[in-house]
């Protein structure tokens, strides 16, 4: 008996794991702009949400604890990056992290690719 609620439970996790996962997905394709972040835990997530909003930049935040379901399919999204938060998703693309979204702010690219996914009009 204990083998068949074992698997059921197994069952029941991955579908919410697929619901989950396509909820995030979602959102990501649907926002200009997504900040997975763990809020006021992460001095990173907090400059990533900072240089966006100075740049005039509303972006989607996902504020998340650094483990369970959430995490588990951040995991996925960003194709197993240990590094994973903040992790910036710009026109439904992953940009990456802090050190992606500081580089491309610096190099110049970024500005050009947040007007292309319809986050900044100037």
């Amino acid at each position: 008996m204990k083998s068949k609620n074992n698997e059921n439970n197994t069952r029941n996790n991955e579908e919410m794991m697929m619901i989950l996962y396509k909820k995030m997905r979602r959102v990501i394709e649907t926002s200009a702009v997504v900040v997975f972040s763990l809020g006021s835990e992460c001095c990173m997530c907090h400059v990533a949400k900072h240089l966006l909003f100075g740049l005039g930049v509303a972006p989607t935040v996902v504020e998340l604890d650094s483990s369970g379901d959430i995490a588990t399919a951040l995991h996925h999204l960003t194709g197993g990056d240990e590094k994973a938060v903040p992790a910036i998703f710009v026109g439904g693309k992953l940009l990456g992290g802090i050190e992606s979204l500081m580089a491309s702010h610096i190099n110049g690219s970024l500005v050009p690719l947040l007007k292309e996914a319809g986050a900044l009009w100037l």
